[in-house]
């Protein structure tokens, strides 16, 4: 066992949180915003996908499970519907013909009580591996509302800050061991780098967790080696859809963290090989060693069919028991 309680010699295989809705949760979901059925209704469906997901993972090996938030709609919207001072907006196009409903800002940002424990505690109870805890971090929580109160988004962002450590602690109380804090937007305006670290701190430095953010689809090569400053265990980071482009520069300032070694392209329908899988992190383990290697997608696999989400993630579980063999 590792020092983080987890079997083998690294390089453990993991998702990055979301993973595609079967279609009943998908109708329920849309039943539940016309009022037609009912909230125990829809939760019932969700618990049931929720533990097929996780009954999945534990088929092909999954040492860091995640429940795959089949209970989550948009991942700031799901937060913003509970937290005082934020309101939902109207649809807002992110990507694609995918829309979202974009939260403001409207008085100070609080928290009335914990909103991922419960469903954590129920994914925990259904398996013995251990579950992420899954936040969105508060930066890309900002970064994708309208704000009409704050007079600056640091202001905004360092009282959300607030509110996720909050939640972070009640997660680590619970029992979590590992507490992922989302920040996809962390990428996408390199002049706010520094406010994304802020934020972090505030975040993570109460917590004794293994703690890890995510950030997918920017532009790392100037984010780098800034990015290693972010007060975290751990970076989970896209590398199928660059090419491992990003390892040339550990050449140059060696990764010092844990890292998520994205392996498979999300927004590809084409479920990569295990070779190519297995190549890809064989490149990676010329720069970091496997005790600090964790293998994944390149980001959240909801947009993908259920059949392809298994598919990416059984290559990925193959090509790393191929990988480990050679170590």
């Amino acid at each position: 066992m590792s020092g983080l309680n987890l079997p083998g010699p690294g390089l453990w295989t993991t998702s990055v949180g979301s993973l595609p809705k079967p279609d009943d949760v998908i109708k329920a979901r849309s039943r539940f915003a016309r009022k037609e059925i009912d909230g125990a209704e829809l939760r019932e469906l969700e618990e049931r996908a929720t533990k097929e997901w996780i009954d999945f993972q534990e088929s092909i090996g999954t040492d860091l499970v995640v429940d795959g938030e089949q209970y989550r709609g948009d991942m700031v919207a799901f937060f913003a519907e509970t937290l005082p001072g934020l309101e939902i907006g109207g649809l807002v196009r992110s990507y694609g013909n995918r829309y979202y409903r974009k939260p403001i800002a409207v008085g100070p940002v609080g928290r009335d009580g914990a909103v991922t424990v419960e469903w954590w505690k129920y994914a925990q109870s259904l398996t013995k591996a251990p579950v992420k805890g899954m936040l969105t971090g508060p930066y890309t929580i900002c970064d994708w509302s309208f704000n009409e109160h704050y007079v600056t988004r640091r202001d905004f962002v360092l009282d959300l800050a607030k509110v996720i450590r909050d939640e972070a602690l009640d997660l680590e109380r619970a029992g979590a061991r590992f507490i992922q804090i989302d920040e996809p937007a962390a990428s996408t305006r390199m002049d706010e780098l520094d406010l994304v670290i802020e934020a972090m701190g505030i975040v993570t430095e109460s917590l004794s967790v293994h703690t890890i953010t995510h950030i997918c689809y920017g532009d790392f090569h100037h984010a780098y080696p800034k990015m290693l400053d972010i007060p975290v265990d751990q970076i989970d980071l896209e590398f199928a859809n660059s090419e491992y482009s990003l390892l040339d520069e550990f050449s140059t300032h060696p990764f010092t963290k844990y890292i998520g070694l994205g392996v498979t392209d999300v927004h590809s329908h084409v479920i990569e090989p295990v070779e190519e899988i297995a190549e890809g992190i064989r490149r990676t383990l010329k720069h970091i060693p496997p005790e600090r290697i964790f293998v994944d997608p390149d980001c959240g696999l909801k947009t993908r069919t259920v059949d392809e989400a298994k598919a990416k993630l059984t290559n990925i579980a193959k090509a790393v028991e191929i990988v480990r063999s050679e170590l």
